[in-house]
């Protein structure tokens, strides 16, 4: 239980980080005409990714991603959407080296030949570790007569603790991981 409590809140402070630190990332087939789609389908979360989130996280990311959709005149349907479209939430827990050097310097001069002062100085330096997550959100849109995978968008980014706003937060990242997309926002 712990594990996943741990787990809900990293998964949250990735999608309440700045968006300017998420990178992103797609993958599509090139033979594929995105301009025919015009309706889809959620085919759910992937295994585990929904056990990390809470119910109104889901819908917001949910929510985020129609919104993008419907902004390319894609509609959503219950079931049999020319596209389906799957998430996944993976997390990854990394560790960082930090290094801070203090300088004292001595002072060494130079008059009328001779050198005087209080030596060449030292230094010190501390060493800082810490851990980090990164958090990464797929979007997966599969041709729903094919079966097969056509595009894949990937937004990653570090679990921030500063931020609290989930609401503007998850939709910006939906917004820069969907820019991606093959087919642009209707004017």
């Amino acid at each position: 239980m712990r594990k996943k409590l741990f787990l809900l809140i990293v998964i949250l402070f990735f999608f309440v980080g700045a968006c300017s630190t998420i990178k992103v990332s797609a993958d599509l087939d090139d033979s594929v005409d995105f301009t025919k789609y015009k309706t889809y389908s959620y085919l759910g979360w992937s295994k585990n990714s929904s056990e990390l989130l809470n119910d109104l996280d889901k819908k917001r990311i949910e929510s985020a991603f129609n919104n993008e959709f419907n902004a390319r005149g894609i509609t959503y349907v219950e079931t049999g959407g020319d596209i389906e479209v799957s998430l996944y939430l993976v997390t990854d827990k990394k560790t960082a080296t930090t290094a801070y050097t203090d300088y004292y310097g001595g002072y060494r001069g130079y008059s009328f030949g001779h050198p005087w002062g209080w030596g060449r100085g030292f230094a010190t330096t501390a060493y800082h570790q810490y851990d980090y997550i990164v958090g990464t959100l797929v979007c997966d849109v599969v041709d729903h007569e094919k079966k097969n995978l056509v595009w894949q968008g990937v937004g990653s980014g570090t679990v921030s603790e500063n931020s609290t706003d989930r609401k503007e937060k998850i939709p910006a990242a939906v917004s820069k991981i969907m820019a991606l997309y093959p087919v642009a926002p209707i004017q």
